[in-house]
């Protein structure tokens, strides 16, 4: 019983000892010791085995100007790689990179396949990515996909837009690349992707606007799903009683009337013909289109419907954006808060994204990296708000 108390506290110490080295290195042995409160031996011990396994390396000296100097120990990022794939409707993107999330890789497809050839596509699609995997240690440890639905124990429960529910993805491609492979929602992935790479608030939401609208929301630090995964689904969320019909099986849904989808729809509708480019819209408008403007006008009352409602039930430090239109038209947010009334509104920090949909692949690199080191509290960028 001794001997398994004492493995267990070394495995916790090693995964503490490598949090620290990731976090906050290049960070020397004796300041490991005295961060941790560990005795310099344990460290010691603890650090080389971590050199044997490739995880940390020794990248050179502290310049201390007095005795001898310390030699500084740092994450070796590229020890193994991650794949990241965002999943659209309307397109397939994968990201390839190290475990820090510096690209190796990323391409782009377009997305019009079904349920019985889309496995087919994705295969060959991480067949010709592992490819170009540079050499390391470990390969590829992992791949995340990032589904436009709900997801629950990493299968597919509800996609509004395309149908996966049949489908076993995970464990099809996990069996044949004998990689992991985790499946999560998009809005997750953004919100997870914008607090490890840009922000460090500990209560974040995010809202992710494309085919669809779901909501990201981390709480005291901690991704929060629900239940059973349907946390999140804010665009389903009744805005209009009796109103536009949803595939979720409701009518007046909030992403009928803000996603890119609905937007683009309803500003064909208005123009007489089909409007399949989003960027046209967003000209359209900055030209003084009365039809843009219309739409635009439309997005803004909707938006500031919503974000009341996320502000009075979350109350969270910021809310981000992740939509075209307020990528590409700044200037909406203001018009966003000028038509929120409360008195809540003056509190709260509300942004676009500055990773747009990078957001949800560098999400899906956080949880591959997560799972493979074993370590719960992340940090892969030096920007901190």
């Amino acid at each position: 019983m001794a001997a398994a108390s004492q493995e267990l506290i070394r495995n916790i110490n090693n995964h503490l000892i490598l949090e620290t080295i990731l976090n906050y290195g290049p960070i020397s042995r004796a300041d490991l010791s005295k961060k941790l409160s560990l005795t310099k031996a344990t460290v010691s011990a603890i650090v080389q085995d971590l050199i044997d396994h490739s995880l940390v390396i020794e990248i050179g000296s502290k310049d201390t100007h007095v005795g001898r100097k310390p030699i500084l120990l740092c994450f070796n990022q590229k020890c193994a790689y991650a794949i990241s794939i965002d999943l659209n409707a309307e397109y397939i993107s994968v990201y390839l990179s190290d475990l820090k999330g510096e690209k190796v890789y990323s391409s782009h497809y377009n997305n019009n396949l079904n349920a019985l050839t889309l496995l087919k596509k994705l295969k060959a699609i991480i067949k010709h990515t592992l490819t170009l995997v540079p050499n390391s240690k470990y390969g590829v440890v992992g791949i995340t996909i990032g589904i436009h639905g709900i997801t629950f124990k990493n299968e597919v429960i509800f996609t509004p837009y395309y149908d996966l529910t049949k489908l076993d993805m995970a464990s099809d491609l996990s069996k044949t690349f004998d990689i992991p492979v985790y499946l999560e929602n998009e809005a997750n992935l953004s919100v997870i992707g914008e607090k490890t790479f840009f922000n460090s608030y500990s209560n974040i939401v995010n809202i992710s606007i494309h085919t669809g609208v779901g909501l990201g929301i981390i709480i005291d630090n901690k991704l929060y799903t629900g239940y059973n995964g349907f946390a999140g689904e804010f665009g389903h969320s009744i805005v209009v009683p009796n109103g536009k019909p949803c595939p979720c099986g409701n009518n007046g849904c909030l992403e009928q009337y803000i996603s890119k989808t609905s937007l683009l729809q309803n500003y064909s509708e208005l123009k007489g013909f089909e409007v399949k480019d989003i960027d046209v819209l967003i000209s359209d408008y900055l030209y003084g289109d009365i039809e843009a403007n219309q739409v635009i006008t439309s997005f803004i009352n909707y938006m500031s419907i919503a974000i009341n409602n996320i502000l009075n039930t979350f109350n969270p430090h910021i809310i981000i954006i992740n939509s075209d239109i307020t990528t590409y038209l700044p200037n909406i947010i203001e018009k966003i808060k000028n038509s929120m009334n409360s008195r809540m509104s003056e509190f709260i920090n509300i942004v676009p994204t500055t990773l747009q949909n990078h957001s949800i692949l560098l999400g899906g690199i956080y949880i591959v990296s997560k799972n493979f080191l074993k370590i719960d509290n992340l940090v892969l960028s030096s920007k901190y708000e």
